[in-house]
């Protein structure tokens, strides 16, 4: 069965060119020009991958992205944000809301393709994890599930936030860099973006740890990067 992508967006000369390009390499395209219509469509043909532009007609890409990460169904949905927009602060509340890649146009089919089998393998990779269990103090992720658990509390994350959680937990003990999160997560080269890491690990250890908590399960070695023990 073929890999079902989304695409979301409101010129039609872009969905044109990228339905084209991903059904020549056998991915099935579904599209939407409208951000309501295509959270609408999403729910319904329920994609394994949604490219969504930022700036779309009556509701933008952001709100769109907001709705999926709340929806149940749609929560674990890997998103590519396409935009026009190349500001950081733009590329940030990307991240922040739960974007898993980000691409400024124009950009490179080539570069596309090669993101979206990044983000497809990077999302299929818990499910052939040996240890399907991981373990510090009280927190609990279950890969098979895709689940976080803190005691009795079931805690929610984004993709990229339980990929490193999951890294971090396989690696408990050791240092991880910036530079290798980047590579191992987003899976191409993000070589200078090490804020991209940062401000994923500042939203992760906020719905781990709290805001007030004495339990820190996250570390900040300064200079270097992230461990937990």
């Amino acid at each position: 069965m073929n890999t079902k992508v989304l695409v979301i967006d409101d010129e039609m000369h872009i969905v044109e060119l990228l339905k084209f390009n991903l059904e020549t390499e056998n991915y099935e395209v579904d599209y939407s020009y409208d951000g309501f219509d295509g959270f609408i469509k999403a729910k319904e043909i329920k994609p394994d991958l949604i490219l969504l532009d930022w700036m779309l007609p009556n509701i933008s890409g952001i709100e769109v992205l907001k709705k999926i990460r709340s929806d149940k169904s749609l929560k674990n949905t890997p998103v590519i944000m396409l935009t026009a927009k190349n500001m950081e602060n733009d590329k940030v509340e990307g991240l922040e809301v739960g974007a898993d890649d980000y691409i400024t146009k124009p950009f490179s089919i080539k570069e596309l393709l090669a993101r979206i089998t990044s983000v497809l393998r990077r999302y299929n990779l818990n499910s052939t994890n040996e240890e399907n269990i991981l373990h510090s103090g009280n927190l609990k992720v279950d890969l098979s599930k895709h689940e976080v658990t803190k005691g009795s509390e079931k805690i929610e994350l984004t993709l990229k936030e339980f990929e490193l959680l999951r890294l971090l937990l396989q690696n408990k003990g050791k240092v991880l860099s910036r530079n290798y999160l980047l590579d191992k997560i987003w899976g191409y080269e993000y070589y200078g973006e090490t804020r991209t890491v940062d401000v994923h690990i500042r939203y992760l250890r906020k719905k781990i740890e709290g805001e007030n908590s004495t339990v820190k399960y996250i570390e900040t070695i300064r200079g270097v990067g992230y461990k937990i023990d």
